[in-house]
């Protein structure tokens, strides 16, 4: 068990755009943590990691990390997705704890084996999850627990993004073996937003194209859930949508609430500010959304988005040894929607979930 004086020193495997712009600043925000570790073979990453976090030794391969495991208490996989199990696999038998990035694993079935190995040797495993600490569906939460919407029939979300020319890794023949593609990308996160507000799934339908031209997996989704609660959720990504939508749409018995634009966390890491402080993760007012209860509509203020958060729970877990910010169950459920997603989208039907 950790002591509240000791820092908890992390090893970053990855420094791309998760490991340079969602995970190292925030974990270097964190008290009581620091990043102490990078791993990247790329000389201009290295060189970036060596500039931002001075305090970090830089290595270039994993093998150099289990080399130094005496001299960390945790290990962030933030690599593209077919290494997240193998690495969080070999983390643990390094006798550390892990953080995941989304997705959890490319299958379910990786992910439980992750799950089981972890607890078999008592040590802490957790999922990236960081859009449940958006603050529009911060926002969304607190109203539903306030009873402003009633009883949830309808949520449609969406991430439309525009990107003509392809991701370089999704047009490669073996991309979908390797666990590239919308679904396991911007798909992991609204399921996951999706499963968080309206419970357990029991039934899904999805559609799954390939868009642009030279993609080898699908680049744009639809999935369609009925949850137990009878609540059926609408979910949109794309990275062909030259003009986005709502991002989301929540309609219940007492009122519904409606918001557009994305949380401005993730342009504020790209742009390299510092997610900490007065400010951080605040909307401007003409960007809040709004929610109807019959009357006149009316403008609600944006809950403050709170990436941080995470890893100061992560902190807080491994110093009393409890419950981690992200079950690894829930990732595994959202995992298994998306697998039956594939299968929808394949065999056109709707496919039952256990």
């Amino acid at each position: 068990m950790r002591t509240p004086d000791d820092a908890i020193r992390v090893g970053l495997i990855g420094y791309g755009l998760g490991g340079s712009v969602f995970h190292a600043p925030c974990i270097a925000v964190t008290p009581g943590m620091r990043v102490a570790a990078i791993v990247t073979r790329d000389a201009e990453r290295a060189r970036h990691a060596a500039a931002h976090h001075p305090g970090a030794r830089v290595v270039p391969d994993a093998d150099a990390l289990w080399a130094m495991a005496r001299d960390l208490d945790l290990v962030v996989v933030a690599a593209p997705n077919g290494a997240h199990a193998p690495l969080a696999h070999a983390a643990l038998a390094a006798g550390l704890p892990v953080v995941v990035d989304k997705p959890f694993a490319t299958t379910s079935s990786e992910a439980r084996a992750v799950r089981d190995d972890a607890r078999a040797r008592g040590l802490l495993v957790t999922v990236y999850q960081n859009r449940r600490r958006d603050g529009d569906f911060r926002t969304l939460r607190r109203l539903v627990a306030e009873g402003a919407l009633g009883t949830l029939h309808r949520f449609e979300s969406r991430f439309d993004r525009w990107k003509p020319a392809p991701k370089a890794r999704w047009t490669t023949d073996d991309a979908a073996a390797r666990g590239e593609g919308i679904a396991l990308d911007l798909g992991t996160h609204l399921v996951d937003q999706a499963l968080v507000l309206g419970g357990p799934a029991v039934s899904v339908y999805a559609e799954l194209r390939r868009i642009t031209p030279g993609v080898a997996v699908p680049d744009e989704l639809f999935v369609s859930l009925e949850h137990a609660s009878g609540l059926r959720s609408h979910l949109n990504a794309s990275l062909a949508a030259a003009l986005p939508g709502h991002r989301f749409a929540a309609f219940g018995s007492r009122g519904a609430y409606v918001k557009h634009g994305a949380d401005p966390q993730e342009d504020a890491l790209r742009a390299g500010a510092r997610p900490t402080g007065p400010g951080w993760g605040e909307e401007p007012e003409d960007r809040w959304g709004t929610l109807s209860q019959g009357d006149a509509p009316r403008a609600v203020r944006t809950e403050a988005g709170d990436y941080p958060s995470f890893y100061a729970e992560v902190a807080a877990a491994l110093r009393s040894g409890g419950a981690p910010p992200v079950d690894p169950d829930d990732a595994i459920r959202g995992l298994e929607v998306l697998e039956a997603a594939a299968v929808s989208s394949a065999e056109r039907r709707v496919v039952a979930l256990s």
